[in-house]
């Protein structure tokens, strides 16, 4: 199973997701994540046996010690692209308040699960929420204007926890199911 770390946005915020994501309706080749389904990740594990989940369980529970962050706000807005504004894959609403807090944890977390032999990350963390994905260059202008010249608010929320969570790939697209929740 596909697994990952991660802190979910509660339903009040992933509605403003919605909003945000018709800003860019008009931008040809976007493929939107659903709204319902909003997370800042923390940590990707990829394609994961059942087996390992109590060690990987363990680990998180450590990581979150050693990250000595408690319950937080977290408050996300803003729109972003990876890898560049000349070739857009990935459009992304950022964390803004809270993101000192969800790094501590992605560390920790990163630490913790490369000592288990997970792949480490190979890029700088940058805590975000997906917004769409872009297929081609088809409104890769409109996206451009949007990232450089709006700056949506979505919302903020408290972190209470950091979830374990599975993807499963559906003819629709990724559906998420919490496997583990950590309290903060």
């Amino acid at each position: 199973m596909r697994l990952f770390l991660a802190i979910d946005l509660p339903e009040s915020v992933a509605e403003s997701v919605a909003s945000v994501q018709e800003l860019l309706s008009d931008a040809g080749s976007l493929r939107f994540t659903d709204p319902e389904q909003a997370h800042v990740t923390l940590k990707f594990l990829g394609e994961t046996p059942a087996d390992r989940i109590p060690e990987i369980e363990a680990a998180v529970e450590d990581a979150i010690d050693a990250a000595d962050v408690g319950p937080f706000d977290a408050t996300v807005g803003g729109l972003g692209v990876f890898p560049s504004l000349d070739y857009i894959r990935v459009v992304w609403a950022g964390v803004q308040d809270g993101a000192a807090e969800m790094t501590r944890l992605h560390e920790a977390l990163e630490r913790e699960t490369t000592a288990l032999g997970f792949d480490g990350e190979s890029h700088e963390f940058t805590p975000h929420v997906t917004l769409a994905r872009m297929e081609d260059a088809r409104g890769k202008e409109r996206v451009r204007d949007a990232v450089e010249g709006e700056a949506p608010q979505i919302g903020t929320f408290r972190v209470r926890d950091v979830r374990l969570k599975k993807s499963e790939l559906d003819s629709g697209g990724p559906v998420y199911e919490t496997v583990s929740r950590f309290s903060l």
